[in-house]
């Protein structure tokens, strides 16, 4: 037995959370493929990771990506947001060695990935090069994209039953909270989270790593590696005949679970402007997601029976619109007790964070201004949407996501 391995949590004991931020030019704003230089100036040598007390920094496949991510399970995300915070402003201080900084959103606005991608070349790097033979990763949806992972731990089979079925429900919703990705090469896309778009379908060679972004009505370790596990591995052998890819990693649904260290992995988030915006809607996501697990809205029976066909429609129309999606499925309004006969996903979003504060969540009370700019003025995506307006010009775009460089460095919520 590996002594190092740590002892696993139950759920909601701890949570680990990934941030990934794009290096970028201060002039220019063009990507910087530098993530690599940037490690090496920490580690002083070419490395993936560089742990730095509560937040480890890591390369991403792209060398213009750099990812924070919490060391080890953290409970305390107001001491995390703080650490996070401190890691930009230190990572910001070494990039002007190279005239460069770190950018948020889920996607840089005017990126060419076909001229200007440049994969990670070092370590663990024959995993990346069988990828990009399968898969072509000079794209967007590939080198383009900058996402927030929240990872949720389970004890054993029933509480990653219960786990999975509550993350189920709340996957559809999420966009609306956290799209940030507007834009590709310069122009407006029509669609608030276009990050998850690319999502759905960049991998759609082999349909199933991805299913349908919404995870299967799968409620047990056994089941889940007989029909999900069992179909990528069969379905990616041809195009791996090295063996290179392990399955658990390969699975790109919206929600991953690994059982080998017993957590959750949220994958549909798109990064926000600063780690305060980030961590508050992480709580917000977290405690609505235990007020399903522990019966507070219907219970686990009622949950299991959620059919991914019935979720697959609300994530569609959360993607294209956000916060201003609309429900019109009445049952899925009322697993929160939302009782109307069509919704926008906002309101919803706010019954369910009313809901909380009457209740006495003490948890969401450090995140209120944060979840309520957020709830008040939309996404990410739609205030970025509304600083732009009608002038779409390069300039005003660059003018746009100067400030909310800006946010980054000062943890501070963008406002337009």
């Amino acid at each position: 037995m590996n002594t190092m391995q740590p002892s696993r949590l139950h759920l909601f004991q701890g949570f680990g959370v990934e941030l990934e931020y794009m290096i970028v030019d201060r002039n220019t704003l063009q990507v910087k493929p530098i993530t690599d230089e940037l490690l090496k100036h920490e580690l002083g040598s070419y490395g993936s990771d560089y742990e730095n007390g509560m937040v480890t920094w890591s390369n991403e496949l792209v060398l213009h990506v750099v990812e924070l991510k919490s060391t080890k399970p953290e409970g305390n995300f107001n001491a995390l947001e703080h650490e996070f915070a401190e890691n930009v402003k230190r990572i910001n201080a070494i990039l002007t060695g190279w005239n460069a900084m770190l950018m948020p959103t889920a996607a840089h606005p005017f990126m060419n990935p076909l001229t200007e991608t440049k994969l990670w070349p070092h370590d663990n790097n024959e995993v990346y090069d069988v990828y990009n033979k399968i898969f072509n990763c000079r794209g967007h949806g590939w080198s383009n994209l900058q996402s927030t992972h929240l990872n949720l731990p389970f004890y054993d089979d029933e509480e990653f039953a219960r786990l999975h079925a509550a993350i189920r429900l709340v996957l559809p919703i999420l966009p609306a909270l956290c799209a940030s990705s507007p834009i590709l090469d310069g122009n407006l896309t029509g669609a608030h989270d276009t990050r998850l778009k690319y999502y759905k379908t960049n991998q759609a060679r082999i349909p199933s790593i991805t299913g349908r972004v919404i995870p299967e009505a799968v409620f047990s370790r056994r089941n889940y590696l007989n029909t999900i596990y069992e179909k990528i591995k069969s379905d990616i052998a041809p195009f791996d005949p090295e063996n290179i890819l392990n399955p658990i990693w390969v699975n790109s649904r919206g929600a991953i679970p690994r059982f080998d260290r017993g957590s959750i992995e949220i994958r549909v988030m798109d990064i926000q402007e600063c780690p305060a915006a980030d961590m508050a809607i992480q709580t917000l996501v977290i405690e609505t997601i235990k007020s399903l697990v522990s019966g507070k809205f219907i219970d686990y029976e009622a949950q299991i029976k959620w059919k991914t066909d019935a979720l697959v429609p609300l994530l569609d129309v959360a993607i294209e619109h956000a916060q201003d999606a609309i429900i019109t499925n009445t049952d899925y309004l009322g697993v929160f007790g939302f009782k109307a006969d069509k919704a926008k996903v906002n309101e919803l979003w706010n019954h369910i964070f009313n809901q909380q504060v009457k209740a006495g969540n003490s948890a969401l009370e450090k995140w209120k201004r944060e979840i309520g700019v957020v709830l008040q003025n939309g996404s990410l995506a739609a205030r970025i949407m509304n600083a732009i307006g009608k002038d779409q010009s390069t300039e005003n775009i660059a003018l746009v996501y100067r400030k909310l460089c800006g946010c980054l460095a000062q943890n501070k919520m963008f406002l337009g």
